[in-house]
């Protein structure tokens, strides 16, 4: 049987491998998906890959597959080692950490500051496949970063380093870590050019292609290269990748891919104005965050820890079924009822403190002017919809009912969560990795194919009409002076309920259309009754 492009994905709990066709028409094909475990501890992923590929074929009813070309993804490697090092935690290294999280890499340590022997100490530890430096907006701070890069050349690790912070010290880092002397360096744009902003992106792409060169350490990968047609891509950046196609069609969104080892969680949204209003530091528009304490197989008795043994024994027992002989027996692919019914309970708990790890929040702080909120993290209540990936959120039973856990699990009220308006889709077909990686050659097909399997019609793509810059500017300061004004008359009927005499503020307070006529007192520039005192003076003289 002949189709146009086979996608694997290899993971660290199973390898999954896709089947398209048709996808240069108007009407692209998905033929089907083989699994098996993935074969890590075998000393061969192709060992999970070709029983993939048989699956596939025995669902097919075929003996064989030929493809024009083959595309791959991959976690089984663990990731890419870390560490990441900036100025100022809230700052550069924050937005160092969000460009690694995005493109495949694990961060094993984070610093901010000069570098302390206890971090270098750490570092050795640790032995990162990949060091990130950034600090300093440009143009501005520069000795913090040369003297973490110096402290770190000075370990002779040969270890990659990218740079992305002040534009400034980009010479000195040439200098720091000479090619000649066998260093590799690689200078990007700054992840913090100024303030609140980011620049996320320009370092994803390089941390990307460092994800690909180490992703050959695992056993047998570096054979799946040669089959494969392009570069093999981490799967939580070919999920991004889907992520923001759809986000194209729908909006504001989170997807969220629940696996064995980790819980990861993609979000392409905007802040609404009354969030971005209070916000403290800004976040990116394309978010993911991993969950490495949130695998329902691997780390699944992390996951017992965070539900409570006591309580989830309790709840298995409700179900009929025992806890202890669930989690004993199941392998990576659930199979037995009680199987699946323990998995749903572990999916729960990983997708709710998955979304509220990664939400912003509501804190207030206190100052000399009383209580005032702001915002910080993510602001997720705009989103619209809720997709779900990956093994457990596209096979479980009651995987709706699991996603809309999100929506109702805000108690406090100070997370930045979705609302119930939020709908709920699911990749039926789990074929969203695949769709990441096919939606840079086949754009098009990747929306068709991503449209049957989330069941609905995307809405044509209105172009947005534009919004002069200025207009909004004035429409945020207007908003802002409507604010002070309702806060100043809440301050005076408070100090009047506690019997103080706020006369003088009301009368100095002008209503409109009013007219004191005591244009010496009146700040009003513009009311059609004032007159200056040079013109006064005029009428006087004559």
């Amino acid at each position: 049987m002949k189709v146009d492009v086979l996608v694997a994905e290899i993971g660290s709990t199973t390898t999954v491998v896709n089947a398209f066709h048709g996808l240069d028409g108007d009407r692209p094909v998905y033929l089907g998906q083989g699994q098996a475990p993935t074969s890590v501890l075998d000393g061969d992923v192709r060992i999970g890959l070709q029983s993939a590929v048989s699956d596939l074929c025995g669902k097919l009813g075929t003996e064989s597959l030929e493809y024009r070309e083959m595309l791959a993804t991959s976690s089984a490697a663990g990731g890419l080692k870390m560490t990441v090092h900036g100025l100022v935690y809230d700052m550069t290294a924050k937005a160092a950490r969000e460009a690694a999280l995005g493109a495949g890499g694990i961060l094993h340590y984070v610093t901010a500051g000069r570098l302390r022997r206890t971090d270098l100490a750490k570092i050795k530890e640790i032995r990162p496949n990949l060091i990130l430096i950034a600090g300093g907006v440009d143009y501005g701070e520069r000795d913090t970063a040369i003297a973490n890069a110096e402290m770190i050349r000075s370990m002779n690790l040969k270890i990659p380093v990218v740079y992305a912070g002040n534009v400034e010290n980009q010479e000195e880092m040439r200098l720091i870590f000479p090619e000649e002397e066998g260093e590799q360096l690689y200078i990007v744009e700054n992840v913090y050019p100024k303030i609140d902003a980011l620049n996320v992106e320009p370092c994803r792409k390089v941390i990307q292609d460092a994800f690909e060169q180490n992703i050959t350490h695992a056993p047998g990968m570096e054979h799946v290269r040669e089959m494969v047609t392009g570069p093999i891509i981490p799967t939580p950046g070919a999920v991004m990748e889907c992520t923001k196609l759809l986000y194209e069609y729908l909006g504001d969104l989170i997807v969220l891919d629940v696996g064995g080892a980790t819980t990861d969680l993609h979000s392409v949204t905007v802040e609404s104005d009354q969030v971005a209003r209070l916000m403290i530091s800004p976040e990116p528009k394309a978010k993911r965050t991993v969950e490495g304490d949130l695998g329902v197989y691997v780390n699944r008795w992390k996951v017992v820890e965070s539900i409570g043994e006591e309580k989830l024994r309790e709840q298995c027992r409700e179900q009929g079924f025992s806890m202890e002989h669930a989690l004993e027996t199941y392998r990576a692919i659930p199979k037995t009822e009680e199987e699946v019914k323990l998995v749903e309970l572990l999916t729960r708990e990983a997708v709710v403190k998955a979304a509220e790890r990664h939400a912003g929040r509501l804190r207030y702080i206190y100052g000399p002017s009383g209580r005032s909120t702001v915002a910080e993290g993510k602001d997720l209540t705009q989103v619209k919809y809720i997709v779900g990936t990956g093994g457990a959120l596209t096979r479980l039973p009651h995987r709706e009912e699991i996603m809309r856990e999100i929506t109702h699990c805000n108690e406090s009220g100070m997370l930045l969560l979705p609302g119930e308006h939020a709908q709920i889709l699911v990749d039926h077909d789990y074929i969203m990795a695949s769709l990441g990686v096919l939606s840079k050659r086949y754009p098009q097909a990747a929306a068709r194919l991503l449209e049957q399997s989330l069941g609905m019609t995307f809405p044509e793509r209105k172009a947005e009409e534009p919004v002069p810059v200025c207009n909004k500017e004035l429409s945020r300061l207007e908003t802002q002076r409507q604010q002070r004004e309702e806060e100043l008359q809440r301050h005076i009927e408070e100090c009047e309920a506690m019997g103080y005499d706020m006369s003088a503020y009301r009368e100095n307070k002008p209503k409109a259309g009013d007219c004191s006529h005591e244009c010496s007192r009146c700040t009003r520039l513009h009311c059609p009754n004032r007159t200056t005192q040079s013109a006064n003076k005029k009428s006087i003289g004559n």
